[in-house]
């Protein structure tokens, strides 16, 4: 799979004219986006423009003063519960072994608990988790935890996931590994993703399509696709000019 192309794929989450400013201060107006089928969609720019303002209204957990958004073509705006949020911190119950942590999003949709840890278990080998359905959270790697977390995201969502900066706490090694993990595990599942992240090296590597916001109020700036497969850039893809290419083509967007 080379990622998803928006001109043959179906926007699954569409946010259209998305506007929010708090005690007077407009942090963006007007702003839309679409998310298509299987892709992973990436947004970049400045810490405190805005970014996480906008996925806790994509997510639900803001309503937006004005605009509206849509998955699979209903309404969700300013309701939690359907658009999956995974945060930078893994989040995971240190007094819940990994399976019950990961199967938590399915007991509370309401499934029955022998059939919601059965369910989870089920992906453990795809998320390279094997062996650790029993241990801590504090028995695992931060790289581990992380994918105990987005595991844990994919069971919670309805295709749709917002990852906030998911790999920033890792160190540089662990990092690169798990980039390398998660465009194998994304090929699998095929989840629709956008996610945030303030490493420009790490957008190319992961996204099929890159959205930088820049300003203030904060605007989109420009969208790149990146057009090489995912298969390509899982070694030494940083090392060619394409890559160079993609990363000044953000540094000068980032620059205005």
């Amino acid at each position: 799979m080379s990622g998803a192309c928006p001109g043959a794929a179906r926007a699954v989450l569409k946010a259209e004219g998305l506007s929010k400013a708090f005690t007077g201060e407009i942090v963006f107006e007007g702003l839309s986006l679409s998310l298509f089928d299987g892709e992973i969609l990436c947004l970049v720019g400045p810490s405190g423009i805005g970014k996480t303002t906008l996925f806790n209204i994509l997510s639900g957990l803001i309503v937006p003063d004005s605009g509206a958004i849509a998955l699979n073509g209903r309404g969700i705006t300013g309701v939690p519960g359907h658009v999956a949020y995974m945060q930078q911190k893994d989040l995971l119950f240190p007094y819940y072994r990994v399976l019950q942590n990961v199967a938590l999003p399915l007991v509370i949709k309401g499934w029955e608990k022998n059939k919601a840890l059965t369910e989870a278990a089920a992906h453990f080998n795809d998320f390279g988790l094997e062996n650790t359905e029993s241990k801590y959270p504090h028995e695992l790697s931060g790289g581990m935890r992380q994918r105990a977390a987005l595991l844990r995201t994919y069971l919670q969502s309805e295709g749709v996931a917002l990852l906030d900066e998911p790999f920033g706490a890792l160190d540089a090694i662990t990092r690169r590994k798990m980039h390398e993990w998660y465009l194998k595990v994304m090929e699998k599942i095929g989840l629709s993703t956008i996610f945030i992240t303030h490493d420009i090296d790490e957008a190319v590597l992961l996204s099929d399509r890159i959205l930088v916001m820049a300003g203030a109020p904060a605007v989109i700036g420009a969208e790149i696709r990146v057009e090489s497969p995912r298969s390509a850039r899982r070694q030494g893809f940083e090392l060619k000019g394409e890559f160079l290419e993609y990363k000044r083509r953000i540094l000068k967007e980032l620059a205005m």
